[in-house]
């Protein structure tokens, strides 16, 4: 039997991990100066409550080399092989470990999913799938190397506040942002995060215009799956899209976005992922 294991980074949600027996390893997340565990002991909704009373932006930590060998060593006990997805190298530091650590258990397995939240958790779930399905580590590890390329991830911003104090965008930018009500949406292209649209008005009609335009005239997407993910505290965005994307899709999977994702985005983001053809 294959062990399918992932970071916290993945934003698939608990349901689905247990469904599919997806072992996750948490990020680390600084608020303050206590180290939490990403989806463990801190949650979004206390980065939002600390950083709306003043507090400095929490920041990330990777997932160090020694706690990926534990994880790995404990799971090949088990298992007859382990393929580990990591969020893309171009984002963190975990691919890098990752391999390290894998380099000292035989029969361990890294794959670079290229991609960040569910644009890397849409890859952790194929390949579970296929580990349940009977296929082969190189199978596996083929699809995941073809899927890669053309998972389609991209997200709009309510808020620029989180990227500037984070250092991601500059004060200037983010004050002319919110005063002409300016929504940057962000592609993952080639591994790397670009502004590839910026979109004017309410956040509600944004997501509208941000879903409609993704998804119309294409006859290049794979409509078998999407996800849709976002970091609100409600309903409230996803709501307005939720009828265009199931339209769509033939299935969806909605997803909220853990404390890697909302340490640099806040509140009030939403986006999806699916395959292209």
């Amino acid at each position: 039997m294959i062990k399918i294991t992932t970071d916290s980074t993945c934003d698939l949600p608990a349901w689905l991990l247990e469904q599919h027996n997806i072992t996750v390893i948490p990020l680390g997340i600084v608020k303050g100066d206590r180290l939490y565990q990403d989806g463990v002991n801190i949650r979004p909704a206390d980065i939002a409550a600390y950083v709306d009373a003043g507090g400095d932006i929490t920041t990330t930590n990777a997932v160090n080399i020694a706690d990926y060998e534990t994880l790995f060593r404990a799971e090949s006990r088990k298992y007859d092989a382990v393929i580990h997805l990591n969020i893309g190298p171009g984002f963190s530091s975990c691919h890098q470990n990752a391999r390290l650590a894998a380099e000292e258990v035989p029969g361990v397995y890294v794959a670079d999913s290229a991609n960040l939240s569910v644009g890397h958790g849409l890859l952790v779930l194929a390949a579970a799938e296929a580990a349940e399905a009977g296929k082969s580590v190189p199978e596996i590890l083929a699809m995941l190397e073809d899927m890669a390329p053309r998972v389609e991830m991209s997200f709009v911003l309510d808020r620029l506040d989180y990227m500037k104090k984070g250092g991601r965008c500059s004060a200037v930018t983010a004050l002319g942002a919110n005063l002409l009500k300016l929504h940057p949406c962000i592609e993952v292209i080639d591994g790397k995060m670009s502004v590839t649209k910026k979109y004017r008005g309410s956040i509600e009609k944004v997501v509208a215009d941000y879903i409609r335009e993704r998804l119309a005239d294409r006859t290049d997407i794979d409509s078998r799956r999407a996800i849709l993910v976002d970091t609100c505290p409600d309903d409230a965005l996803a709501g307005i899209v939720r009828d265009a994307v199931r339209a769509r899709f033939d299935e969806v999977i909605e997803a909220k976005a853990g404390c890697t994702i909302f340490s640099h985005s806040g509140n009030n983001t939403l986006g999806v992922v699916f395959l292209r053809k």
